[in-house]
């Protein structure tokens, strides 16, 4: 049992190049499952015990455990975060359908249908994110659904993949998406979906997260983990060496293996900064996006895990 490889999933995007070499170059031996939907999606796999770590939105993870578990979901939140990915802020693209002439703005889009891969992913708390910095949202607004008072969306249309995303908005289900500036970017250049305006987020961006079966130790503190996890988390450090000091072989494999322009994949060189070392979580920075979800209304002040009881691994 303890030698079976690590179930890792991650969003097949730029931001996984490192854990592409650290596979190639220096012998990762975990199974890396791939999640075009993003984060809520391996949230639900994890849960389920379909995966075991997970790489994801820093929004995302944070939310999926700051909310009262549901009666179908692990009363423990199912995983804890151990690790950053990125320390950078994500830049979100606002998007709609290219011949959406009524769209013309941002502020155009309160009250309208928001589409999302999943509700509790990072499109799904980003929108209100967006609505919070916009002053789009009622001193009642709750979270969950868009039928609840305060809403600053007609509706939430769940879509599940970018596709769809992009579908959606062009055919009229949906009236705008948020998505990764540079996965969005081919799109507007090709003409498919028209850009109306971006967000960053006010955290760092990515962080990794494991089972909480992979996890001992006393709730609060440094946890005990699997060697396995260790392991894993000393195989990305590598991979991350060997993108920051091969940005050539990086931007190849980016613009021929994944859905990006060589000059697209050069100029998000430009804006991303990985760690040198993933291990442990900043517990200010998960503070800080507990803090924005709950001014934001995805997060309700009571209910739900605190930052500290959210991180295994402490920094």
């Amino acid at each position: 049992m303890a030698s079976k490889p690590l179930r890792v999933g991650f969003v097949p995007e730029h931001f996984s190049t490192p854990l592409h070499f650290a596979k190639q170059h220096h012998s990762l031996s975990a199974d890396l499952i791939p999640f075009p939907s993003g984060t809520g999606h391996m949230i639900t796999a994890l849960r389920s015990g379909e995966i075991d770590i997970g790489v994801g939105l820093t929004e995302g993870w944070v939310a999926g455990l700051g909310k009262t578990p549901q009666p179908n979901e692990p009363s423990d939140g199912g995983y804890r975060l151990i690790g950053t990915y990125v320390e950078t802020p994500l830049c979100w693209a606002i998007s709609t359908g290219a011949n959406r002439s009524e769209i013309d703005s941002v502020d155009a889009l309160k009250g309208g249908k928001i589409g999302v891969s999943r509700i509790g992913s990072g499109s799904y708390v980003m929108g209100y994110v967006l609505a919070d910095e916009r002053c789009w949202l009622a001193p009642t607004s709750g979270v969950g659904t868009s039928n609840e008072m305060g809403s600053p969306f007609k509706d939430f249309v769940v879509l599940n993949t970018f596709e769809n995303l992009r579908k959606a908005v062009n055919e009229g289900e949906a009236d705008f998406f948020m998505w990764e500036h540079f996965t969005s970017k081919r799109y507007y250049d090709s003409g498919e979906i028209r850009k109306v305006g971006e967000i960053y987020t006010p955290w760092s961006s990515w962080m990794i997260v494991a089972s909480t079966g992979l996890i001992g130790g006393e709730e609060g503190k440094d946890a005990r983990m699997d060697p396995r996890v260790e392991e894993f988390l000393e195989k990305v450090n590598l991979g991350i060496k060997h993108f920051n000091e091969h940005k050539d072989e990086a931007v190849k494999y980016i613009s021929t293996e994944l859905d990006y322009s060589e000059e697209d994949a050069r100029a998000w060189l430009e804006t991303v900064r990985f760690p040198e070392r993933t291990q442990g979580v900043d517990l200010e920075v998960i503070s800080k996006t507990v803090d924005t979800l709950y001014k934001a209304g995805v997060l309700i002040e009571g209910k739900g895990m605190g930052p500290k009881e959210m991180v295994a691994k402490p920094r």
